[in-house]
């Protein structure tokens, strides 16, 4: 990892002088180091996977240290470099993603600009993700009645219990409700709304759905989708929907067609076997049969001019998040897991300017190359370490239902730093800052449950919109909801009992939509790290058009500081969130007198 003081680059726009080149462009890359440190520099590049060497030359940049550029052709779809610094005392170093290495590397983490990447409307993004069930109810809903397969409830009733078929209870939440409380999102500093699935279902999630051709009439039907989606543009609110291309529901009219008819057109979407169920599902659920990508007519059917995935872009939706993302395509000996995101990928940008992330609960970097997923709900590089920095143990046997999000090492500050470090400098630039920055979803606790307290919250969903990538806030994290699993955690808002909302959290998230709004830096700047303490840690987001310092603490801290000449303009600049940033003459001084964030903006 960089931290002051030593030599930075980063693929953003202060080091990059396209940091979205199409192929054939030109790029200038620009690295800067302390001044005296290094004698000479020269930057390697892969053509056509062998390794070429161009020398850098000094140029002009901000602050006392030292810039070097160097000017190369993209003439792959892929930009794969590092610099080779010659360094003053003699010796010589790598620098790559990872930091400065006077030893030979891998090429895991070398730098990698791709020639395409995500809309340009994504790097100024904040998404606000809703469970329709449990958002908001509207009154037509009272008018719709309770299927045969679901448990009605009051919007005040408790959840039930997983034993208690917690899956079906329903609430009655739906997209009228949304529309009602667009205020509210807007509010938060929302650009972007995700909608989990909204296709039929026997269950309040609808991760099993019955068609892909309409949205359910639980939910207000295709006219609902159609006034919440002009609502939201209106406001200049983007629409994502929610797919699942891994699985149907056992309940699905192209499943029951494969099911009735051996000769049925949909029979080779599935895998059929010999053991029961008699086909193959998803992690043993019968409820969710898995799809065969290697279906001519399937394909089709998803990514076809007609199919699922464009026909609901044209309708009105602005992108797409693939559920399962990481599974997708892959059973035992099979793996067309690349395949479908490629496939995926064209249609989408075969509507234009829509965006594709994917779910993905691990190291993503083998799945995403430019050509596959914009971006990635990024539970690897920022939710893991966050979780792992910020939360308290847990003894509920609960947890063992989303173990995949719950064990985890309990680090310090240099360790979540270290841990964000490694898994960001194996994946392009472009797909950190086109993926989610998560401090909970519907499928984890909720974040406050999980460290406990107000102020460690508001550090998670502080750093969520001040690091690289795009901050999600999942429903309810605003107001303090709490919930020890994902599925205890998808509970009714309570819009009829504000006294319960931690009013300190919705608070810093309005500041924080706003800074993000207004600071360029931490739309578009790089990162460097200041450094970490157990408790702390700090970095500076830089670009070409501002600057901001960023304090994230889960206790109180003692003091640290920071010559303002490695900061060059900081004295100019102002507090604007929180508190514990300061400048005293030639110096920054950091000191967070208990769990949160601070910024400092120039």
């Amino acid at each position: 990892m960089t931290f002051l003081g030593q030599p930075h680059h980063d693929p953003s726009e202060l080091y990059v002088s396209d940091p979205h080149p199409h192929r054939g462009d030109t790029v200038e890359l620009r690295v800067r180091v302390p001044a005296g440190q290094v004698a000479a520099v020269h930057l390697r590049h892969m053509h056509d996977g062998e390794a070429a060497f161009v020398a850098a030359a000094p140029t002009d940049g901000p602050g006392p240290d030292e810039w070097w550029a160097a000017r190369v052709l993209v003439d792959n779809l892929t930009l794969q470099y590092r610099w080779f610094l010659v360094m003053a005392d003699g010796g010589t170093a790598w620098l790559n993603g990872s930091g400065v290495h006077r030893r030979d590397v891998t090429d895991a983490a070398d730098f990698r600009l791709i020639t395409t990447a995500a809309p340009a409307w994504v790097a100024d993004a904040v998404v606000y993700q809703v469970f329709p069930d449990r958002f908001a109810r509207s009154a037509r809903a009272d008018e719709r009645p309770t299927p045969e397969w679901a448990h009605g409830a009051r919007w005040d009733e408790p959840l039930r219990t997983y034993d208690q078929q917690q899956h079906r209870q329903i609430y009655g939440g739906d997209l009228d409700g949304i529309i009602e409380r667009l205020d509210h999102i807007a509010s938060l500093g929302a650009t972007v709304l995700y909608l989990t699935p909204a296709f039929p279902a026997d269950t309040n999630h609808r991760y099993n759905a019955s068609t892909f051709d309409r949205i359910d009439d639980l939910l207000g039907g295709d006219d609902a989708m159609r006034r919440l989606i002009d609502a939201c543009h209106a406001r200049g609110i983007r629409v994502m929907g929610d797919f699942t291309a891994n699985h149907t529901g056992a309940t699905h009219e192209w499943f029951l067609a494969a099911q009735n008819d051996g000769n049925a057109p949909e029979r080779d979407f599935y895998y059929w076997t010999d053991e029961y169920p008699g086909y193959a599902c998803w992690l043993g659920f019968k409820s969710l049969p898995k799809l065969n990508h290697a279906s001519p007519g399937l394909t089709e059917r998803l990514y076809g001019e007609d199919g699922v995935i464009r026909r609901w872009l044209r309708f009105g939706l602005d992108g797409w998040r693939i559920d399962v993302a990481n599974m997708t395509g892959r059973l035992g000996g099979i793996d067309l897991n690349r395949e479908v995101a490629a496939r995926t990928r064209a249609a989408v940008d075969a509507e234009g300017d829509r965006w594709l992330v994917a779910e993905h609960f691990y190291d993503l970097h083998h799945d995403v190359d430019g050509s596959t997923w914009h971006g990635a709900m990024n539970y690897a590089a920022f939710s893991r370490p966050v979780w792992g920095w910020l939360e308290r143990p847990s003894t509920n046997a609960e947890d063992a239902h989303f173990s995949v999000t719950r064990l985890l090492p309990s680090i310090d500050g240099p360790a979540m730093i270290e841990t964000m470090a490694e898994f960001m400098a194996q994946v392009p630039w472009a797909v950190t800052t086109a993926s989610f920055n998560i401090v909970g979803s519907h499928d984890t606790g909720r974040i406050r449950w999980r460290v406990g307290d107000e102020g460690r919250a508001m550090a998670a969903l502080g750093l969520a919109h001040t690091l690289p990538g795009v901050p999600m806030v999942y429903y309810g994290d605003e107001i303090g909801l709490v919930g020890e699993t994902g599925e205890y955690g998808r509970r009714p808002f309570p819009w009829q009992a504000e006294e319960t909302w931690a009013t300190g959290t919705l608070q810093a998230v309005r500041e924080l939509g706003a800074l993000r709004r207004d600071s360029h830096a931490l739309r578009h700047g790089g990162l460097r790290w200041i450094g970490a303490t157990e408790d702390a840690v700090a970095f500076v987001r830089e670009s070409r058009q501002g600057s901001a310092l960023v304090v994230a603490a889960r206790e109180a801290t003692g003091q640290k500081t920071v010559p303002t000449a490695l900061l060059p303009g900081i004295e100019s600049g102002r507090l604007a969130l929180g508190s514990g940033i300061r400048v005293e003459g030639n110096q920054v001084v950091m000191e967070a007198e208990r769990g949160g964030i601070a910024v400092w903006v120039w």
